[in-house]
């Protein structure tokens, strides 16, 4: 597999994260990742210094007392080096900032969104070895640490605290609805792919809720260069082009999308656009 370079490189970066695509393992190399997609942000910023800031928070967690420990002990060192040490905290006042998406502006500004300082935890704790995974659950994002049956989770956004089962139903409630109730599949974990198209995800929604559309699609490319099965986005991507007039670039996305989504209506809607759109080139 290639590796993450250390100057922004865009063929090799995307090579990079389409080889990361087309992997089979749902456990990849989270952080470099995170960095590779930010680094299509930031063209100009070097990653080398990034890469080193990711060492560091992995080397001061393993060289804690707490990393010999048990989970809670775990949880504590993580804490006390992320949090403490380096001043990471969840940005709460600016909490919609395009920058709280973009792994490279949370390490400068040691402030994110929950997912991004997630990734920072699953990259320090797996470099300890540790056993480690994101959860889907919904509308905020938690990180879960196992060792053999014992589990433990984490909310890197509020503190690092340790949610217990009461805890977790409270944010539910608050994120996603008085009426939803707690079950197993908000436990489940997601693979790492799915983290990072969370993370870009955010981006991306935030850029067309603020009208920025040619901006959506260069990040809604980053999330297929992971991604490239995932028919909705080639869906997305073909209405955008439409949207915007590109419409050699619509017909390409909405043929992709055909070609993956299942038998139905969206299928059928997508196909007859599409005929829509050739007439049009010829």
């Amino acid at each position: 597999m290639s590796e993450l370079p250390d100057a922004f490189d865009p063929e090799q970066c995307a090579r990079y994260l389409r080889e990361l695509g087309a992997a089979a393992s749902p456990v990849l190399p989270i952080g470099e990742a995170a960095l590779a997609l930010a680094s299509f942000e930031r063209p100009r910023v070097g990653l080398s210094r990034y890469r080193q800031h990711l060492m560091a928070l992995a080397r001061d967690v393993g060289r804690h007392a707490g990393a010999a420990g048990d989970l809670a002990a775990r949880a504590h060192a993580l804490n006390e080096i992320i949090l403490l040490k380096y001043g990471y905290s969840g940005d709460e006042l600016t909490y919609d900032d395009l920058q709280n998406a973009n792994l490279m502006r949370v390490v400068d500004r040691r402030k994110g969104l929950p997912v991004a300082l997630g990734i920072l935890y699953l990259h320090t704790a797996r470099a300890q070895g540790w056993e480690s995974v994101g959860l889907a659950f919904p509308g905020h994002f938690l990180v879960r640490l196992g060792e053999g049956a014992e589990r433990l989770i984490l909310d890197p956004f509020h503190g690092g605290q340790v949610c217990e089962a009461a805890m977790l139903r409270e944010l539910l409630k608050a994120t996603a609805g008085q009426e939803i109730e707690l079950s197993p599949e908000h436990y489940a974990p997601v693979s790492d792919r799915d983290v990072l198209l969370r993370l870009q995800n955010n981006l991306k929604s935030r850029l067309l809720q603020a009208g920025r559309q040619e901006h959506a699609i260069r990040v809604i490319d980053t999330m297929l260069m992971l991604a490239p099965d995932l028919a909705e986005l080639w869906h997305e991507s073909g209405i955008l082009h439409a949207r915007l007039g590109n419409m050699r670039a619509s017909v390409g996305a909405l043929e992709e999308f055909i070609r993956r989504a299942p038998e139905g209506m969206a299928r059928h809607q997508a196909a007859a656009f599409l005929q829509q759109l050739k007439s049009k080139l010829n």
